[in-house]
C-alpha cells in the first residue's frame, strides 16, 4: 500500500511542477505572447476588411453610361452666374 501512495505522491509532484513550470514560462514570455496576439488580430482584421472592400465598392459605385446626351445650348464653358475671383 505504501508503494501506491508513493507513486501517487510522485505523480502529484510531477503534475504540480508541470503546472508551475508552464505558468512561469507564460509569465516570463507574456510580452512576446501579447505582441503575437496583437499581430494576429491586426492581420485577421486587415484580411477581413480587404476581403469585404471589393464587394462594398462594387455595390457603392454606379455603372457608367454607355452614351451621353448632346451639348446644352447657351453655355460657353463657364457656369452661369459664377464670376472668377481674379
Amino acid at each position: 500500500m505504501q508503494k501506491v501512495i508513493n507513486v501517487l505522491a510522485i505523480l502529484s509532484f510531477v503534475g504540480t511542477a508541470g503546472i508551475v513550470g508552464t505558468a512561469g514560462v507564460v509569465y516570463l514570455r507574456r510580452d512576446a505572447i501579447i505582441e503575437q496576439v496583437k499581430e494576429n488580430v491586426a492581420k485577421a482584421a486587415t484580411e477581413a476588411i480587404a476581403g469585404a472592400l471589393p464587394g462594398m465598392m462594387d455595390s457603392a459605385l454606379p455603372e457608367l453610361p454607355g452614351a451621353t446626351g448632346g451639348v446644352i445650348p447657351g453655355t460657353s464653358g463657364s457656369t452661369p452666374g459664377f464670376a472668377a475671383p481674379f
